[in-house]
C-alpha cells in the first residue's frame, strides 16, 4: 500500500505528504535543468542566426556604397558577425533583443547609393548618414521602419522628390534632409507626421509653394526651408506653429508677398531667418512680440517703411541684420534696451538722422556696420566705450565731426572704415596703441595731423587706405617690425613731406604702395628693392630727386610704376628691363637725361610706357614694345628724334645696325654650294637612320610589354577597366583640349560617362604615385556643383578619368561653339553663373587643403541636362605641367584669354588666379562673345573691350549686353557685371574671394546694389 494516500491521522498524513513532495521536487530537477538548458541552446542559437542576418543585410548595403573596402567599415566583415552590436563601425543594438536599433555612418566620406536592403533592418530607430558623398534617389520603402525615430541623410546629394509612405512613420521625430539636391514640390506627407519635431529641408531644389498644411505641425520646434526655389505667398498658416523655436525660410526662395503678420504668434521663436527672398512692404510691429528672439535676419529683401519702434521689445536680441532694403527714417532711440545687441547691420538703406547716441551705451556690441545710408551729425563720441567694438563701418554716409578717441578702448578693434564722409580733425593717438587693428579705411575725408607713433607698425595690419584727406607731417622712421601683412598702404593726396625713411624695406608684404600726391622730398631710397612682393608703385606727383634707384629691378612682381611729375635726374636704368611683368610704366614730367633703354623693346609684358617731357636725347627704338607705345609718350624732350616724332635723326646712326648685318650675311653667302648639298644629304640620311631606330625600339618595347591596368573606383561601379577601354575610339571622342582627349562611353549598364585620356608627361609616363595620390584626392570630392570623377584606370603609360557625364556639353559650346543655336536665356545663365562659383567656392574655401582650380573656362563649365552647372577638370592643370603645352593649355597652366595677368609671366598663381578667370566667364555669359579674338582689333580681349564699350561703369552694361538676350532685367546685368569687374581687377589684392563673389551674385535678383567693404 502507498502509504501517500493512506489517512489514518492528519499529522501522519502532512509528514507523508511533505516526504512525497521532497521526492517529487528532487526527480524534476534534473529535468528542468534540461530543459533551461535547452532553452539557453535555443535562444542562442536564434540571436546567433539573428546577428548572421543582420550582418549580411550590412554587408549588402556597403556593397552599394561603392567601395568595397573602406576603411571605416573594415569592421563590416561578415565573419565577424558575432561582435555586430559591440564592434562594428556606427552600430548600436538593444540590450535586450540585439536587434539593430542605430545606424550611425555620418561623415565617413562614403559615396554611392543608399540601397533600400536597409529597410530590412526593422528595428532601427536611428539612421544617421549625412556628411557622405551617396547620391539617387533615397530609398522610397523607409515607410516600413516604423520604429524609426531620427532620419538625418544631410550633406549628400540625393536627387529625385522626396515622397513616401510618411504617414507609417508615426514615431518620427527629427527629418533632416538638408543640403542634397531633392528636387519637385515639398513633400505633402510631412505634414501627416505627428511627432515630428525638426524638420530641415533646406538647400534642395524644392519648387512650388509652401504647403499650408505645414502649419499643422503643432510639435514642431525647427524648420528650416532656406536655400530652395520655393515661390509664391509665405503662408499665414505658419504663425499656428507656436512651439517653434527657428524659422529659417531665406536664400534663393523668391516669395511674392510681405512678412505675415500672424508671425508675431510664434511667441518661443529665438532664430528667424528670412533673408535673401523677395519679401515686400513693412516689418510688421507684430515682429516686437517675439521676446525670446536673439536673432532676426532680414536683410537683402524690398521691405520699405521704417523700422518699427515695437522691436524694441526683444530685448533678448543679440543680432539684428536688417541690410540691403528700402528702409526709411531714423533708427529708433527705443533700441538702448537692446542691451545683449552684439550684431547691429542697418547698411544699404535710406535711413536718415544722426547715429543715435544710445549704440554708444550698448555694452555687449561687437559689430556696427550703418553703412550707404545718409546718416548726419557726429560719430557719438563715446562710441567703443564699452570695450567690445570689433568692426566698425559707417562709410558712405554725411557724417561730420572728429572721429572718436575711444573706438578701440578695448583692443579688439579689428575693422574701422569711414571713407567717403565728412570727416575732420586728427587721427586719434590711441589708435597707435589699437594691435588688433586690421583693416582700416578712411578715404574721402578732411582729415589733417600726422599719422599717429606707432600706427603704420601695428602687428596686424592689412590695409591702410587713408587717401584723400589732409594728413601732414614726416613719414617716421621705425627699428619695429611692420606687420607682415600689410599689403596695401595708400596715402596718396594728402600733405606728407621730408624723405621717405629707408624703413619702408621692411613692409615686405606690401603689394600696393600708393603715395601720389603728396610733398615727398630726397631721393628715392634704394631699400625699396626690398619689396619683393609689390605688385604696384605709385610715386608720382611728389618732390622726390636724385636718380631712378636701381634696385627698383629687383622688386620681381612689380607691374605698375609710376614715378612723373618729380625731379628726378639722371638716366633711365636699363636694369628696369629685368621687371617681366611690368605692364605699366610713367617717368614723365622729371629731368631725366641721356637715351631711352633699348632693353626696354623686348619686355614683352609692356603695354604702357609714358618718356614725356623730360630731357631725354637720341632715337627712339622703332621695334618691339616700342612700336605699341603712343606718340604722347615721348613728346616734350626736345632731343628726342624717330617716326613717332616727326623729326628724322642722323641717318648715320640708323643704318649701321643693318650694314652690320648685311656684312655679316655676305660673309655666310661665301660658303660654296656644293658643300652644302652635301651637308643637307648627310643630314637626311642620319635623320632617317634615326627614325628606323626609333620605330624598331618602339615595336620591341611594344611585343615585349603589355601594361596592366588598374581600376581605382571612387564609388560603387558596374562596370570594369575593359568597357573602358572598349570606349576609346575614335568615332567616340566628344571634346579635345589641353589636359587630353575626351571620349563619351555607354557603360553594359546603360549609364553614360565621358573618358578623358590625360596627356603624357615629357619623362614619357604618366603613371607615378603623386599623380596618383593626387587625383585619388579628387576622386574623393563631392559636391553638387563639381563635375563627380567616378574612377582612375590607369597604367604605366595612360591614365584614364571616367566622370558622370553631362549631357548638354560645355557652357562654351553652347555660348559659342557647335551648340550656339541654343540661346541661353538670362535667367539660365545666372543660374549657371551662381552655381559655378559655388563649385570654386567649394575647392577653395571648404577642401583641405585648398584646391586651385588652375584652368577655369566657359569649357570647363559642363551643364546636366537641366542645365544645372558642374564645375569640370579641376586640378588637372597641374598635372599636365610636365607634358607639352598645347594651343589651348599654355604652360604655365590656364587657357588663353583667360589668364590672370599677374601669373602670365611670373608662373605665380593662388586662388585668386581662379576668380579672374572666373570673372572672364561672366562676361562670356553677359555679352555672349569669346574670351579672346572676337573684338577686330589685334591683341584686344573681353576684359578690355568690356572696359573700353562701357568705360569701366556698371551704367553703361547695355552696351556689351548678348545681342540674342531678350528681356534681360537691367538691374540684374548690372550687378553680375559688377561683380565680374571686380574679379578682373588687375591686382590680385583687389579681387574678392570666390566665398565673397557667391554672396554678391546672390544680390542679383534684388534691386540693390551689393558693395564690398
Amino acid at each position: 500500500m502507498d502509504i501517500c494516500f493512506n489517512k489514518p491521522h492528519i499529522a501522519t498524513e502532512r509528514l507523508h505528504t511533505s516526504q512525497c513532495s521532497l521526492l517529487s521536487s528532487k526527480m524534476k530537477l534534473p529535468f528542468l535543468t534540461f530543459v533551461l538548458f535547452l532553452l539557453f541552446v535555443c535562444c542562442q542559437s536564434v540571436s546567433h542566426n539573428s546577428l548572421r542576418k543582420q550582418a549580411s543585410i550590412l554587408v549588402s548595403l556597403k556593397q552599394s556604397f561603392g567601395v568595397s573596402d573602406h576603411p571605416s567599415l573594415v569592421t563590416w566583415n561578415l565573419s565577424q558577425y558575432a561582435s555586430l552590436c559591440s564592434n562594428w563601425t556606427g552600430i548600436a543594438c538593444d540590450n535586450t533583443t540585439f536587434f539593430i536599433s542605430s545606424l550611425d555612418i555620418s561623415s565617413l566620406n562614403l559615396s554611392g547609393t543608399l540601397s533600400p536592403v536597409i529597410t530590412q533592418l526593422r528595428s532601427l530607430e536611428n539612421i544617421s548618414v549625412d556628411g557622405n558623398g551617396f547620391s539617387g534617389a533615397f530609398p522610397r520603402t523607409i515607410h516600413v521602419l516604423k520604429k524609426l525615430r531620427f532620419l538625418n541623410i544631410s550633406n549628400n546629394m540625393f536627387s529625385g522628390g522626396l515622397e513616401f509612405e510618411f504617414t507609417m512613420l508615426t514615431k518620427l521625430q527629427v527629418l533632416d534632409a538638408y543640403n542634397n539636391n531633392f528636387t519637385g514640390s515639398l513633400p505633402l506627407g510631412v505634414s501627416r507626421l505627428p511627432s515630428l519635431t525638426y524638420l530641415n529641408l533646406g538647400g534642395n531644389y524644392f519648387s512650388g509653394d509652401i504647403p499650408p498644411s505645414y502649419g499643422g505641425l503643432k510639435l514642431l520646434n525647427f524648420l528650416h526651408l532656406g536655400g530652395n526655389d520655393l515661390k509664391g505667398v509665405l503662408p499665414s498658416h505658419l504663425g499656428n506653429l507656436t512651439n517653434l523655436t527657428q524659422l529659417l525660410l531665406g536664400y534663393f526662395n523668391q516669395f511674392d508677398s510681405g512678412i505675415p503678420v500672424e508671425f508675431g504668434k510664434l511667441v518661443n521663436l529665438i532664430h528667424l531667418d528670412l533673408s535673401n527672398c523677395g519679401l515686400h512692404g513693412e516689418v510688421p510691429k507684430e515682429l516686437g512680440n517675439l521676446t525670446k528672439l536673439d536673432t532676426l535676419f532680414l536683410q537683402t529683401n524690398r521691405l520699405t517703411g521704417s523700422i518699427p519702434t515695437e522691436l524694441s521689445n526683444l530685448i533678448n536680441l543679440k543680432y539684428l541684420d536688417l541690410s540691403n532694403n528700402q528702409l526709411v527714417g531714423e533708427v529708433p532711440a527705443q533700441f538702448s534696451a537692446l542691451t545683449k545687441l552684439t550684431i547691429l547691420n542697418l547698411f544699404i538703406n535710406r535711413l536718415h538722422g544722426d547715429v543715435s547716441i544710445f549704440v554708444a551705451d550698448l555694452p555687449k556690441l561687437e559689430n556696427l556696420s550703418l553703412w550707404d545710408n545718409n546718416f548726419t551729425g557726429t560719430i557719438p563720441p563715446m562710441l567703443g566705450r564699452n570695450g567690445n567694438l570689433k568692426h566698425l563701418d559707417l562709410s558712405t554716409n554725411k557724417l561730420t565731426g572728429a572721429i572718436p578717441k575711444f573706438l578701440c578702448f578695448g583692443r579688439k578693434l579689428k575693422t574701422l572704415i569711414l571713407f567717403d564722409n565728412f570727416l575732420f580733425g586728427p587721427l586719434p593717438d590711441d589708435l597707435g596703441k589699437c594691435k588688433s587693428l586690421s583693416r582700416v579705411r578712411m578715404g574721402q575725408n578732411y582729415l589733417s595731423g600726422p599719422l599717429p607713433n606707432g600706427f603704420l607698425y601695428l602687428p596686424f595690419l592689412s590695409l591702410v587706405e587713408l587717401q584723400n584727406n589732409y594728413l601732414a607731417g614726416k613719414l617716421q622712421g621705425s627699428n619695429a617690425n611692420p606687420s607682415k601683412f600689410l599689403a596695401q598702404l595708400n596715402l596718396s593726396n594728402n600733405r606728407f613731406f621730408g624723405s621717405l625713411p629707408s624703413s619702408i624695406g621692411n613692409f615686405s608684404g606690401l603689394k600696393i604702395l600708393l603715395l601720389d600726391g603728396n610733398k615727398l622730398s630726397g631721393e628715392v631710397p634704394s631699400e625699396i628693392g626690398d619689396l619683393k612682393s609689390v605688385l604696384k608703385l605709385d610715386f608720382s606727383r611728389n618732390n622726390f630727386s636724385g636718380e631712378i634707384p636701381l634696385e627698383i629691378s629687383q622688386c620681381s612682381s612689380l607691374s605698375y610704376l609710376d614715378l612723373s611729375r618729380n625731379e628726378l635726374t639722371g638716366s633711365i636704368p636699363s636694369q628696369l628691363s629685368q621687371l617681366h611683368i611690368l605692364n605699366y610704366l610713367n617717368v614723365s614730367w622729371n629731368h631725366l637725361s641721356q637715351t631711352l633703354p633699348i632693353e626696354f623693346g623686348s619686355m614683352k609684358s609692356l603695354t604702357s610706357a609714358d618718356f614725356s617731357y623730360n630731357n631725354l636725347s637720341g632715337s627712339i627704338p622703332e621695334t618691339g614694345q616700342y612700336s605699341l607705345f603712343k606718340s604722347t609718350s615721348f613728346e616734350g624732350n626736345p632731343n628726342l628724334c624717330g617716326p613717332f616724332l616727326k623729326r628724322p635723326c642722323n641717318d648715320s646712326s640708323s643704318t649701321l645696325p643693318l650694314q652690320t648685318n648685311h656684312q655679316v650675311d655676305s660673309k655666310t653667302s661665301k660658303v660654296p654650294a656644293k658643300y652644302k648639298l652635301v651637308f643637307a644629304l648627310g643630314l637626311l640620311v642620319c635623320s632617317l637612320a634615326f627614325v628606323i631606330l626609333a620605330v624598331i625600339k618602339t615595336r620591341k618595347m611594344r611585343t615585349h610589354s603589355k601594361p596592366k591596368w588598374k581600376l581605382t573606383a571612387f564609388q560603387k561601379l558596374e562596370f570594369g577597366s575593359e568597357d573602358i577601354l572598349e570606349c576609346l575610339k575614335d568615332n567616340n571622342i566628344i571634346g579635345q583640349g589641353g589636359a587630353g582627349v575626351v571620349y563619351g562611353g555607354t557603360m553594359p549598364n546603360g549609364e553614360q560617362v565621358a573618358i578623358k585620356k590625360l596627356g603624357t608627361s615629357k619623362n614619357g609616363g604618366s603613371h607615378d604615385s603623386g599623380l596618383s595620390a593626387e587625383i585619388q584626392t579628387l576622386g574623393r570630392i563631392r559636391h553638387r556643383y563639381i563635375v563627380r570623377l567616378m574612377a582612375l584606370c590607369s597604367n604605366k603609360e595612360t591614365n584614364l578619368l571616367v566622370y558622370e557625364y553631362m549631357p548638354n556639353g560645355s557652357l562654351g559650346e553652347l555660348l559659342h561653339g557647335k551648340k550656339g543655336g541654343c540661346v541661353l536665356k538670362w535667367d539660365t545663365r545666372l543660374k549657371i553663373a551662381i552655381e559655378a562659383a559655388k563649385g570654386l567656392c567649394y575647392l577653395h574655401h571648404d577642401c583641405s587643403p585648398l584646391i586651385i582650380h588652375r584652368d577655369v573656362k566657359s569649357n570647363n563649365i559642363l551643364l546636366s541636362s537641366d542645365f544645372e552647372a558642374h564645375v569640370a577638370d579641376f586640378g588637372l592643370a597641374k598635372f599636365m605641367q610636365d607634358g607639352g603645352a598645347s594651343e589651348c593649355m599654355s604652360a604655365i597652366a590656364g587657357s588663353y584669354g583667360y589668364i590672370a595677368p599677374e601669373y602670365a609671366y611670373t608662373l605665380k598663381i593662388d586662388e585668386k588666379s581662379d576668380v579672374y578667370s572666373y570673372g572672364v566667364v561672366l562676361l562670356e555669359l553677359i555679352t555672349g562673345r569669346r574670351p579672346v579674338g572676337d573684338f577686330g582689333e589685334d591683341g584686344l580681349d573681353i576684359v578690355r573691350w568690356s572696359k573700353m564699350q562701357t568705360n569701366g561703369t556698371k551704367e553703361e552694361v547695355g552696351k556689351i549686353l548678348d545681342e540674342r538676350l531678350k528681356k534681360v532685367p537691367l538691374d540684374e546685368a548690372t550687378q553680375v557685371f559688377f561683380v565680374a569687374m571686380l574679379c578682373v581687377q588687375e591686382h590680385n589684392v583687389e579681387r574678392p574671394t570666390m566665398r565673397e563673389v557667391v554672396q554678391m551674385l546672390a544680390q542679383a535678383k534684388q534691386p540693390n546694389t551689393f558693395h564690398m567693404h
